[in-house]
């Protein structure tokens, strides 16, 4: 789908705030100089208006999520978490982080509990890299192997861990910190609402925040109530 981008950018940001990122990373912005339009920031700074405006339609993309993982092979589920929500934590931390940074700095004074939420949200991003790496380098490897085994009725070779339930223990332990730390952060916010003054940035920060969470309760719910317990239930049905 096709969008109108004659808008001012502060107006485009404010309708889908996930093009905000994109401006960010093409160094325009969208608060104070909220008033231009992508054509007058794009002359200024000598930026290619199709390949920002086919970054901006790609940002705002609906996905479908009327998908039965349950019925996917552990492999490609495995490969899903990897490509869609470890790289979204990825590619959106960064924007994030600096969002939070700056309007934590500029409103902190009259709105304290930012500066909680960026600390937060700081202490979140560098726990779940560390997480992230420990499934993509152990837990996910050894269950596409498990997978593996099975459909070439390969012997099972049982890991140093011992079984597929210990580093699933420690994965369900970093998701239970997650789930209180963004119950906390949700608390902080009012449940992602800025107040009536806020600028472009402290708007955007907080609907990214609200989207973050809703992407990472994904993640794990993929994990925990799927991935997690069909690896268990293979291993088991291979001693």
């Amino acid at each position: 789908m096709e969008h109108n981008w004659n808008a001012t950018i502060g107006e485009i940001v404010a309708e889908n705030y996930q093009t905000a990122s994109v401006f960010s990373k093409y160094g325009i912005d969208f608060c104070c100089k909220g008033d231009r339009t992508i054509e007058q920031a794009c002359d200024k700074k000598s930026i290619d208006i199709k390949e920002l405006t086919d970054q901006l339609n790609e940002a705002i993309a609906v996905r479908e999520e009327n998908i039965d993982f349950k019925s996917w092979p552990l492999d490609l589920l495995a490969d899903y978490i990897e490509k869609i929500h470890h790289l979204y934590i990825r590619e959106k931390s960064p924007s994030l982080l600096k969002f939070l940074n700056k309007v934590q700095k500029v409103h902190g004074f009259r709105h304290p509990e930012l500066v909680e939420v960026y600390h937060l949200f700081e202490a979140s991003v560098n726990d779940l890299e560390a997480h992230i790496q420990k499934e993509e380098r152990i837990l996910f490897p050894f269950i596409r192997q498990l997978n593996e085994a099975k459909n070439k009725n390969l012997p099972f070779v049982t890991p140093h861990f011992g079984t597929v339930q210990n580093p699933i223990e420690m994965m369900k332990h970093d998701h239970d910190i997650e789930g209180e730390r963004f119950k906390r952060i949700c608390e902080l916010t009012q449940n992602y609402t800025p107040p009536m003054e806020a600028c472009n940035t402290y708007r955007v920060s907080f609907a990214m925040l609200d989207e973050f969470e809703q992407n990472l309760h994904k993640h794990i719910h993929l994990e925990n109530n799927i991935l997690f317990p069909k690896a268990i239930q293979l291993e088991s049905s291979m001693n």
